[in-house]
């Protein structure tokens, strides 16, 4: 049988103690198989399905019997649980995916029902809801755990392990998370400096010549967190003409040397001010734990120069929300872009979202 290899370079294992850097690579995910392909593949095959074509690298032999865990024992039938109905297209893609196979049942449960039937599944993919310590603690059949995107933030990861279940998560590096993070972040950056909401409103008012844009060259942008999206970005910025600084936790990893090269700058968090007062634009890209959340302050805000921008396309705890307000109220921070709130579905009425440079 074909080893795992393949499967090996897209999943990750996490265990208690274990962070997500390129420096330090928590261990790669092996089937109980020993790391061959069973001849029943397991169903934690299935995390893969949202940015692959797993079944095509399978041995032929599997391929008819993808997920079906002990066909022979009775038809046993392998429950998926989606948490919520958000992020609508990673359900309906695997249900659409998972029509010719009969034995997994794929569900979406609202966020208010997952701890009155989380005992039923076998995996469980994370969206807005948290699977606390108590959550897990019924989960008396799960296998895994995944979050749906990058992170584990929505997972108590202490806690799956000491009940038995694996928590994995597919790297944004390899799926083109990171790579649409980034250009959606270039996106807001360009949609900041061209006034892009007063220019609706030029149009509609049939004037000319207004508002009068800025140019992202020879701005210096400041990339919180130099991790995946981070590099993607630097990469990209490149060509746009602009001086790059980035703090990153530990510069000191081997395989940060062929993409360190896009910084000008490199600092650490104990550069965060420094580096925020010399920036035009800070786009934050770090993850979000106990030492980032509500990183970017009113003390950072009052270290920015008036008028710059900030744009965040990671999470929307790392932004302290009366911060954002208080300097976009008095005209400090020159625009606002993000993809992520503080609640999510966004709040429609919140006085952030309805700021004219927002």
């Amino acid at each position: 049988m074909p080893k795992s290899s393949n499967i090996d370079s897209l999943v990750t294992v996490y265990r208690p103690g274990e962070h997500d850097s390129r420096c330090r690579r928590a261990s790669s995910f092996r089937f109980l198989s020993g790391g061959q392909y069973p001849r029943v593949p397991p169903p934690e095959l299935l995390l893969l399905l949202r940015r692959t074509s797993l079944l095509r690298r399978l041995p032929r032999c599997c391929r008819s019997t993808f997920c079906c865990m002990a066909h022979d024992d009775g038809g046993h039938v392998t429950r998926v649980l989606f948490c919520g109905p958000h992020f609508p297209a990673s359900h309906n893609y695997t249900i659409d995916y998972l029509k010719g196979y009969p034995y997994v049942q794929v569900d979406v449960v609202p966020l208010d029902k997952v701890a009155d039937v989380i005992e039923n599944y076998h995996l469980c993919i994370v969206k807005n809801k948290r699977l606390d310590s108590g959550l897990i603690a019924h989960a008396k059949q799960m296998k895994l755990i995944m979050q749906y995107g990058v992170g584990l933030e929505g997972v108590d990861v202490e806690a799956a392990t000491r009940h038995g279940i694996k928590v994995a998560r597919i790297p944004g590096n390899v799926t083109g998370k990171s790579v649409s993070c980034a250009e959606h972040a270039i996106y807001l950056m360009l949609g900041l400096l061209r006034r892009q909401k007063e220019m609706e409103s030029a149009v509609q008012q049939m004037l000319l010549g207004l508002p009068v844009g800025e140019t992202l060259f020879g701005k210096t942008v400041l990339i919180l967190g130099y991790g995946n999206i981070g590099v993607d970005l630097a990469s990209r910025l490149r060509a746009f003409g602009v001086k790059i600084l980035a703090t990153k936790r530990d510069w000191s990893c081997n395989s940060l040397s062929s993409t360190s090269s896009y910084v000008d700058k490199k600092g650490v968090l104990e550069n965060l001010y420094q580096f925020a007062g010399d920036a035009d634009i800070v786009a934050v890209c770090m993850a979000l734990n106990d030492k980032t959340v509500g990183i970017v302050d009113k003390e950072f805000h009052s270290s920015m120069k008036k008028g710059a921008i900030l744009v965040n396309v990671a999470r929307g705890g790392l932004l302290d929300y009366e911060g954002v307000k208080s300097s976009l109220e008095s005209g400090h921070l020159g625009g606002l872009g993000i993809d992520v709130a503080w609640t999510e579905p966004f709040d429609p009425d919140d006085p952030i979202l309805k700021h004219l440079m927002c």
